[in-house]
């Protein structure tokens, strides 16, 4: 039997469509830093919505759960937070779909995105390290959960090309630079 890249079931439909993405969350750390257990995958994608028809069908019913059209547009008007899930039946791994809309940070980790290489085959976007970074902080100050700190101190030791000080100014602006600074001690 061959064995499944649960990476690849939700991007290589994208790839195949040229929609933007890329990967964050808990699986960029992963690929900047050091293995731990995830069960999903965190992807923000740049969906027009003349898109949207074609992406879903890219996720077929009988293969995955993917949310209707009317919600994917729904989600596509919103300015902050817009999101749906798609879910692959046969394993459960689901992928948060982040939806770039007007979030500048989304944006500009869109237009800095790494291509990352799975296999001599097959490669990958991935969010630069920056935007990781950014979001992780953010989400451990909204939640305090210690996993977003953890895959930050995973991360560190690989990252030889931050721009730190683009970095600090956009913490600084979120008002996560203490955070950041502690994390550093």
């Amino acid at each position: 039997m061959q064995e499944v890249n649960y990476i690849t079931l939700f991007t290589a439909p994208l790839d195949r469509l040229h929609i933007p993405y890329m990967i964050t969350g808990s699986m960029a750390t992963i690929l900047y830093g050091e293995p731990r257990l995830t069960h999903d995958i965190d992807m923000v994608l740049a969906l027009p919505e003349s898109a949207v028809t074609a992406f879903l069908e890219s996720f077929p019913q009988e293969t995955f759960y993917s949310p209707p059209r009317e919600t994917v547009l729904l989600e596509l008007r919103r300015t902050t937070r817009a999101h749906f899930n798609l879910i692959h039946h046969a394993s459960g791994f689901k992928a948060d779909c982040y939806l770039a809309s007007r979030d500048p940070l989304h944006q500009w980790g869109l237009q800095h995105r790494r291509a990352v290489a799975l296999d001599t085959e097959t490669t990958i976007w991935v969010a630069p390290p920056e935007y990781v970074i950014i979001r992780k902080l953010e989400y451990y100050r909204e939640g305090e959960s210690a996993k977003h700190l953890e895959d930050i101190r995973r991360m560190l030791p690989h990252l030889t090309d931050l721009d730190r000080p683009w970095l600090e100014a956009q913490l600084s602006q979120r008002g996560c630079l203490s955070l950041w600074h502690a994390l550093q001690r």
